[in-house]
C-alpha cells in the first residue's frame, strides 16, 4: 500500500457554492447537463470517489467555469 491509499482523499467540490452563487438548483443543472441529481448529488456532497470527464465538461460547460473552480485540494493537516 502507498501512503496515497491510506490517507482520506483532499479533493473537495465546490458545486454548491457554485450553482448559490448562479442561483442554480441541482434539479436545474441536471436539466442542463444530462447528469441525474442523484449523480450531480454525490458530487457537492462531497461523496464521490471519481468523476468522468464527460460529466465534468457538462457542468463546467453549464457553469461556465473551469474545472479548478469547481474542485480544490485541501491543504494537508501538519501534526
Amino acid at each position: 500500500m502507498t501512503p496515497a491509499d491510506t490517507e482520506p482523499h483532499r479533493v473537495v467540490c465546490r458545486l454548491g457554492d457554485l450553482l448559490e452563487a448562479r442561483g442554480l438548483t441541482l434539479v436545474e443543472l441536471a436539466a442542463m447537463t444530462g447528469v441525474t441529481v442523484a449523480n450531480l448529488s454525490v458530487l457537492k456532497n462531497d461523496r464521490a470517489r471519481a468523476t468522468r470527464f464527460t460529466t465534468l465538461t457538462a457542468i463546467c460547460d453549464a457553469l461556465s467555469c473551469q474545472p479548478g473552480d469547481l474542485l480544490e485540494i485541501e491543504p494537508r493537516h501538519r501534526a
